[in-house]
């Protein structure tokens, strides 16, 4: 070769070039049928060490995803992330989940052929997260409608229920499904998902009555506990605290941090109701859950024959109504057993073992049934039903299977012995399809040879369902009786061990025949088919009574099964993610060595690896190829007129590829040695930067000659266009200027004729200008009297709009006064009214305003306002009162009501003046305070005229005229004013003006009042 790449690193790791990635998406190798020393185990755990460190969890084998669980959230999955991979080729983006599930839909699209993609690990690995998020892309990037939204909600909200009801906390994983899923996702001739099927395989019932320490039961247990509705509780006669239920204290780890219930109550209730099922479904489903819980809590006591009796009559009673049974006939079928012999039912009695047997059978029976009846309820809601498509297996379907991984337990019994048989089956599938799939390619490409089908040695083994005497020679099995002296030590008398291909396991066989047998005797079989509860009536069908054959064990039942999963994973094209846990105890950036390697070797990744390897370790199309690489040769570059095939030819002699090194297949070029590859892209990436220094440098010149070509014909094309426009615009000015002017003189010369086409211009100018005039300069307020000036012809219309412009002020003006202010109005009126040019101390209370009242009530004694009663006080203000006759001053207080006035002083009512006895009011014309209530004499109770100060005498006064209604009996007098002073005797009061004011008895026995002028009249 003309190009070698150079070490990067001890291990000789190169970084991949597949497409324009960031440097961070680079660490490592993103292929690992890249990697230099492909058989080197510590190699493949050391790129997957560098990459996980770096949070880049994602890896090839090929097209085989390798994942591992970062256990914590990562920022790849958003709306943007999906996008980026939606419809782009499988190497041009980094590793991701999302690439996976494109590949498979677009496969699905362009060769409508079914599809699956299978995701394996062991528990904790991350496998119902992939699921998760593969259905979660499907969602987002598929096309929609209102009937494909639908079934969309419902995909995605099968999972919460399915976890509640399947999945548990484990030792490994506090969300661990306990059952194996394959769901069938259906897509119309559109590409939208429109359907769906799940198959369920072997729920982990013995979970029901039995935990492990440091495990949990059923997630939907402690759900409902936590988050169901008081009210809801006690209808299901259940507490909220798990420590009260048997079948949940087991475990003794009831609470998990990384757990809330409460929460998860919720998304299950609601995702219920997305995935159709209404409030009775739902209440008769919650009811089984509540009956498996007091069932757990059914006692049992021996009577003296030994026989079980139930001591808790009061979980029965639950039970009964729960269920929709007779009390007394579960009771009696807990404790006995109905056997058939010859033909006729004998009932026989259980003891305490045999009674907590048949409890816990019916418990698991029953879990386990309405588990199924659930997926076959989620299956109803998924099957679609659109007239297009009237079948299943009318349209195109992609598989999604999650389902348990390799388990090994300290204690591993029938259920691991299921599990790992299913994934032994699973293992040899995914070497068969493998290897078929480079068999077919090599095949199909015309370069198949010895070399590239030798892929290593296979191991193909089968489960061995007989024990000791039947496969007592095989090497992969192993008990006490078969080992030799040292192996026995480690082996119980009831334990067996495989050799699976992921690892020795020892199980235990203490448990295997109930178990696989799931015995459920025929008397709780009757009672649970005559429930009233329709899901259990549904479970539990009458022709299991009547039927003679022994029913199918569950190893039998769960091999039918898996045979039939394999069926349907053969029938598609398939697509693997292998996800691997780092570490046990759930860490985020834990990477344990030693447990990964277990799982590289349980899972078969480096067999993989070397059957991937075993050939060609790099192959695309010619064009791809052709497309990336051809300016690494100058014939082909910048464009390649001829053939793919013949063009990337020329590009492998002009770089130098040895025979051995690569070979031409139909359609791709296929690179045995990843170090060819890596030196083709260190070529690339040196004539990247030449490339683009040159394409810079032209685009550049390119670019800044095109603008200013653009911008000089711009500038020509504005100017021209601007100085046209400059030209027509002044000539249209002066043209409009000469005729505006040869108007307006000829209707000055006409202006006093009638309105005629010669003076129709001037006249309606002059009017526009004396009413724009008008518009700036109009008046201000009422008091402003200006206005402008009208022409002759518009005097008439400007006395109009002159009083039509008051009245709108006037009327403005008025609209704004509050009621406070116009009351306030209205005494001012009233005061002008009465004294203005009157009284010389006017003026000077125009400014002031009046009050309401000059006393508060707490300045009036409260003896007073208690004669008073229900007299409303409208204003008080204080006196003087000079006495009738010696003129002698008193201090007094003047209140007026709404129908007399009254003179107080201090506790006591002087006198009261009723409105009808006050005949008038004087007072002076100088600036004194003073004057005088004339009253009626005819009443005897009155003592004559009242003289009175104050020091507000025109608010006084103005308040005393408008309350008593006397506004026209006010006298203003000049010189003197006369009174009564009882008994038909008068008296006068002599006004004269002087410097200050001065009020006293005079000698010829007047009241003398000198005050000084204030305004000259």
């Amino acid at each position: 070769m003309k190009f070698r790449a150079a070490v990067a690193g001890s291990d000789g790791i190169r970084l991949t070039m597949e497409s324009a990635l960031t440097a961070r998406d680079r660490v490592g190798v993103q292929d690992f049928v890249l990697l230099e020393n492909f058989t080197s185990e510590a190699a493949f755990i050391e790129n997957l060490r560098k990459r996980f460190k770096e949070n880049l969890i994602y890896t090839y084998i090929g097209s085989v995803l390798v994942s591992v669980n970062p256990y914590k959230d990562l920022e790849i999955y958003s709306r943007q992330h999906m996008e980026r991979y939606r419809g782009v080729s499988f190497y041009e983006v980094s590793p991701h989940l999302y690439a996976i599930a494109d590949n498979s839909y677009r496969s699905l699209r362009i060769e409508r052929k079914d599809q699956c993609i299978l995701i394996s690990g062991e528990s904790g690995a991350g496998k119902t997260e992939a699921t998760k998020k593969i259905l979660q892309y499907y969602a987002v990037t598929c096309p929609a409608s209102d009937q494909v939204e639908t079934v969309k909600d419902r995909l995605l909200q099968s999972n919460p229920v399915l976890e509640a009801f399947g999945n548990a906390k484990t030792l490994r994983n506090d969300n661990s499904s306990r059952f194996g899923k394959y769901m069938d996702v259906q897509f119309d001739y559109k590409g939208a998902p429109v359907g769906g099927h799940i198959l369920n395989y072997l729920l982990e019932k013995s979970r029901v009555v039995h935990q492990n320490h440091g495990e949990r039961n059923f997630h939907i247990f402690y759900q409902l506990l936590e988050g169901g509705e008081d009210d809801l509780l006690r209808r299901l006669g259940l507490e909220k605290n798990p420590q009260q239920y048997h079948y949940l204290v087991k475990g003794q780890c009831a609470r998990v941090s990384s757990i809330n219930d409460k929460n998860d109550w919720k998304v299950v209730r609601r995702a219920l109701s997305v995935i159709n099922f209404n409030d009775n479904e739902i209440e008769d489903l919650l009811s089984i859950v509540a009956s498996v819980l007091h069932l757990g809590n059914v006692q049992f006591a021996a009577n003296e024959q030994g026989n079980a009796q139930v001591t808790t009559e009061n979980q029965i009673k639950y039970l009964a109504r729960l269920l929709g049974v007779e009390g007394s006939v579960l009771r009696e079928a807990l404790i006995h057993k109905m056997i058939i012999a010859k033909g006729e039912e004998l009932v026989s009695p259980l003891n305490l073992e045999q009674a907590a047997y048949a409890r816990d059978a019916l418990a698991k029976a029953v879990y386990g049934r309405t588990f199924s009846w659930l997926v076959n309820k989620i299956n109803k809601s998924l099957a679609y039903k659109g007239a297009e498509c009237p079948g299943w297996r009318s349209a195109t379907v992609l598989g999604l299977l999650d389902i348990y991984g390799f388990e090994v337990f300290q204690h591993n019994s029938f259920e691991q012995f299921c599990i790992n048989y299913c994934n032994e089956k699973l293992q040899q599938l995914f070497i068969e399809l493998t290897l078929k799939s480079e068999q077919e390619e090599y095949e199909s490409e015309g370069i198949a040879d010895e070399e590239c089908l030798r892929p290593g040695d296979a191991t193909d083994m089968t489960f061995l369902e007989k024990l000791e005497e039947t496969v007592k020679n095989h090497p992969h099995f192993l008990t006490h009786k078969l080992a030799d002296q040292k192996t026995r030590k480690s082996l119980g008398r009831e334990e067996f061990r495989l050799l699976h291909y992921a690892g020795e396991v020892t199980y235990i066989v203490t448990g295997f025949l109930d178990k696989n047998n799931d015995l459920l005797f025929r008397n709780l079989k009757e009672t649970m088919c005559s429930s009233e509860n329709p899901i259990i009536n549904n479970c539990f069908e009458r022709t299991e009574l009547t039927d003679k054959k022994r029913p199918e064990t569950v190893a039998t039942q769960f091999k039918n099964s898996l045979s039939k999963l394999m069926e349907i994973l053969m029938s598609k094209e398939p697509s693997y993610i292998r996800c691997i846990k780092p570490n046990d105890a759930k860490q985020a950036g834990r990477f344990d060595e030693v447990l990964i390697r277990h799982q590289v070797k349980y899972l078969g990744l480096m067999e993989n690896l070397r059957v991937r390897r075993a050939g060609f370790a790099y192959r695309r199309k010619y064009e791809i190829f052709l497309q990336r690489y051809k300016s690494l040769c100058s014939e082909t570059w910048p464009t390649w007129e001829g053939r793919p095939h013949d063009g990337v030819s020329v590009l492998v002699k002009h770089l130098g590829y040895k025979q051995e090194e690569y070979k031409m297949g139909r359609t791709k070029i296929f690179i045995r040695f990843p170090k060819t590859l890596f030196a083709t892209e260190d070529a690339l990436e040196i004539r990247k930067q030449s490339l683009a220094t040159k394409i810079q440098a032209t685009w550049r010149g390119f670019y800044w000659r095109q603008k200013f070509l653009h911008m000089k014909h711009s500038a020509i094309t504005i100017q021209s266009w601007w100085r046209g426009t400059q030209g027509r615009r002044k000539a249209a000015k002066k043209k409009w200027a000469v005729e505006t002017i040869r108007r307006f003189i000829k209707g000055f010369i006409y202006r006093n004729y009638p309105r005629c086409s010669e003076n129709e211009y001037f006249l309606d100018y002059i009017r526009y200008s004396f009413l724009m005039n008008l518009k700036r300069n109009l008046p201000k307020n009422v008091l402003d009297k200006s206005w402008p000036t009208p022409p002759p012809s518009l005097c008439e219309v400007s006395q109009l709009l002159r009083q039509l412009c008051m009245q709108n002020m006037v009327w403005s003006y008025c609209k704004r006064i509050s009621p406070e202010w116009k009351q306030q109005l209205d005494q001012k009126v009233v005061a002008s009214e009465m004294f203005k040019g009157k009284k010389d101390n006017y003026p000077q209370s125009v400014p002031r305003l009046f009050i309401n009242t000059r006393l508060g009530t707490e300045e009036i004694n409260p003896k007073v306002l208690q004669v008073l009663g229900n007299e409303t006080i409208k204003y008080a203000v204080p006196v003087v009162k000079y006495d009738r006759k010696g003129y002698k001053a008193r201090v007094r207080q003047l209140l007026l009501t709404q129908n007399a006035i009254f003179i107080v002083e201090e506790a006591k009512i002087k006198q009261r003046i009723d409105y009808a006895n006050l005949t008038g009011i004087s007072v002076s014309s100088l600036s004194d305070s003073l004057f005088v209530l004339h009253v009626r004499c005819e009443d005897n109770k009155q003592k004559g005229d009242v003289v009175l100060q104050s020091d507000h005498v025109i608010e006084t006064l103005t308040k005393t005229a408008m309350s008593a209604d006397k506004i026209d009996n006010v006298n203003v007098s000049q010189g003197s004013i006369k009174f009564t002073t009882g008994q038909g005797k008068e008296g006068i009061i002599d006004f004269t003006s002087g410097s200050e004011l001065l009020i006293a008895k005079a000698k010829n026995g007047h009241l003398a009042v000198v005050a000084p002028r204030l305004n000259s009249r």
